[in-house]
């Protein structure tokens, strides 16, 4: 079921006319017997707040004059026609020329028809007719026995079937500060009702916006029209907006402008990280650090070059840095984890996002936790181009050391890391981050199905850090996917040394599901 959500339409009324009277159409040469002394003028909704609802689309009927009341505060002339789109062409041609709005009437509305639905369906169009306090509607595409039956029911209002037995309006007011988006699927359908709406929204004055998904973070185009427009309403119609609450936090989100390296606000499936993994400065820990900072960008960056022409999507070069290191010694807090000091970081994560890479964090925690060490990142975490990567292997439970067993955590401490770091990027209307989860064993994880993926802010990705031969590594592979919880995507790993022998990006390309993020140590 497709479903319209308005934003900022409860307003006060306005009655702002302008010029541009005419007779029938613009421009159209002397006055008919109907028109006035004096345009009449056409009064739209005035925006003074801002606020969200989403309207179910419950019939053609109920969604146009529910969508014109929302918009026109009164209009001279409504323009009805067909739900069946007879005329529509023209209907919504004689809509835009006088800044009427387009309602539709129900396609079975003849004088045989008795059916309950189409006894509401004439009801809402009388209703949405007289809320609008029209003095004419123009019946374009309906029948003679059908018209004179909307005319009995409007008394008071001449109904006419010729563009010369319109009343002059003037132009009104514009609702500039209105933009309407428009689903990719419900404008490849050509429904009905969608044009209907959308010739409503042009004829106001409204700004309209083609969308290729439900989501506006996930659109570039779309994210940079919201940022330059600013709208105080948005009005998004097609199925799939999501609730009140996740729209108006997406559209906020959308306009601030700031997108993500490779595009958009939504991390997957519209991207593929190419990751170096490491400390800048330790080269044992990984490639990352066994060069200087120009050279890892570099790297990074020729890795990546090598999978753009297996992706179908974006391919970004990204950092992933260990900023919390797990150690033999307990060091002065006794947790066994050394954290990088935020200064130390900062110059490599301004030189990857200045060079368009993602970067992500990982935390090797110890007997620390996971929680406090996040918190002890959190301004680094507060860039956009940043996420957070959870390393349980490292996780030591008291009494334990690093490399004496291979490390576990429960799920209820990555579910606060996750909810801490999903309310930092909501509160900072950033993009969608991405947390990472490194598993290679399902031990690692215990309670795994409980893993909250429910928030919209954060994309979620487990990462299969298994070493070894091609075989083994499969193996692994395999028991991770199928026992993930839902709502994941996942990442691969490939080590030039452990791995025997280590996968091309070819080969790499070929697991199922296909990697969205694969890092090499």
């Amino acid at each position: 079921m497709s479903a319209i959500a308005v934003l900022g339409m409860l307003a006060a009324c306005s009655g702002q006319t302008a010029g541009g009277a005419y007779g029938g159409r613009p421009g159209g040469g002397g006055t008919s017997q109907a028109s006035t002394a004096h345009p009449l003028p056409v009064a739209l909704t005035r925006v003074t707040s801002a606020t969200v609802s989403v309207q179910p689309d419950t019939g053609p009927v109920a969604v146009t004059t529910e969508f014109a009341r929302k918009l026109y505060a009164s209009a001279p002339i409504v323009v009805v026609a067909s739900a069946d789109g007879t005329k529509l062409p023209a209907a919504v041609r004689e809509a835009r020329a006088i800044h009427a709005p387009l309602l539709l009437a129900p396609a079975a509305a003849k004088a045989s028809a008795t059916s309950k639905a189409t006894d509401t369906a004439e009801a809402q169009l009388t209703a949405g007719i007289q809320a609008l306090h029209p003095v004419a509607v123009f019946s374009m595409g309906l029948s003679s026995t059908a018209t004179a039956a909307l005319a009995a029911r409007l008394p008071g209002i001449r109904v006419v079937r010729r563009v010369a037995d319109l009343p002059m309006t003037g132009d009104p007011a514009s609702l500039r500060d209105v933009t309407v988006l428009i689903h990719a699927s419900a404008k490849a359908s050509r429904s009905v009702p969608v044009v209907a709406v959308t010739t409503t929204a042009k004829a106001a004055g409204a700004t309209v916006i083609d969308m290729t998904g439900a989501d506006p973070r996930a659109d570039p185009t779309v994210i940079k029209a919201l940022a330059r427009l600013r709208p105080a309403a948005v009005v998004a119609v097609g199925a799939g907006f999501g609730t009140v609450t996740q729209l108006t936090a997406r559209l906020a989100v959308a306009e601030t402008g700031t997108q993500l390296p490779g595009g958009g606000q939504v991390m997957f499936p519209g991207r593929r990280l190419i990751a170096l993994y490491g400390h800048p400065e330790t080269p044992s820990l990984g490639v990352l650090g066994q060069q200087d900072l120009p050279g890892s960008i570099a790297r990074a960056k020729q890795i990546a070059a090598e999978y753009r022409p297996l992706s179908t999507v974006p391919v970004v070069p990204a950092f992933e840095i260990i900023a919390s290191v797990a150690e033999g010694s307990p060091g002065p807090d006794g947790s066994y984890s050394y954290e990088t000091p935020v200064a130390d970081l900062l110059p490599w994560v301004r030189s990857a996002t200045k060079a368009g890479l993602y970067v992500v964090l990982d935390l090797q925690p110890g007997r620390a936790s996971l929680l406090q060490q996040a918190k002890d990142y959190k301004s680094l975490l507060a860039l956009p181009n940043v996420g957070l990567a959870l390393d349980p292997e490292w996780k030591l439970l008291p009494g334990q050391r690093p490399l004496k067993q291979i490390g576990h955590v429960d799920i209820s401490e990555v579910n606060s890391v996750i909810d801490w770091l999903a309310t930092l990027t909501a509160r900072d209307k950033l993009p969608q981050k991405l947390l990472v989860l490194h598993q290679f064993l399902l031990s690692m994880i215990a309670g795994e199905q409980d893993l909250d993926t429910s928030h919209d802010d954060l994309s979620i990705l487990i990462h299969m850090d298994g070493q070894g031969t091609p075989g083994n590594k499969q193996a692994t592979w395999n028991a991770v996917t199928a026992t993930a919880p839902r709502r994941v995507f996942f990442g691969w790993k490939n080590f030039f040394v452990m791995d025997h022998p280590m996968l091309s990006p070819g080969e790499t390309m070929t697991k199922t599901p296909a990697p969205v993020m694969i890092s090499y140590q």
